[in-house]
């Protein structure tokens, strides 16, 4: 079912047909533009008329949200448990 849900940057998201989570990480208003990154890392662009056509649901962040982000160290985040 196409998505009722706004492009927010910095909320989560979930394509309810793959399973895959994402971030919104840019929005240009202006140009329509909607930039993405998937938690394995991968940057997409989508024009905001196909964002509105795409089976996605907001979500919660990820318990470790550092999947696509390099030299993150574990320390770094606060976490007490090994």
């Amino acid at each position: 079912m196409p998505t009722e849900a706004d492009p927010v940057v910095g909320h989560w998201y979930r394509h309810t047909d793959r399973g895959q989570i994402f971030q919104v990480v840019a929005f240009d208003e202006e140009e329509g533009l909607v930039e993405m990154q998937n938690f394995d890392g991968d940057l997409e662009e989508t024009d905001l008329s196909t964002w509105y056509t795409m089976n996605i649901e907001v979500c919660e962040e990820p318990e470790d949200w550092t999947g696509p982000m390099d030299n993150v160290q574990r320390d770094d985040l606060g976490y007490t448990e090994p």
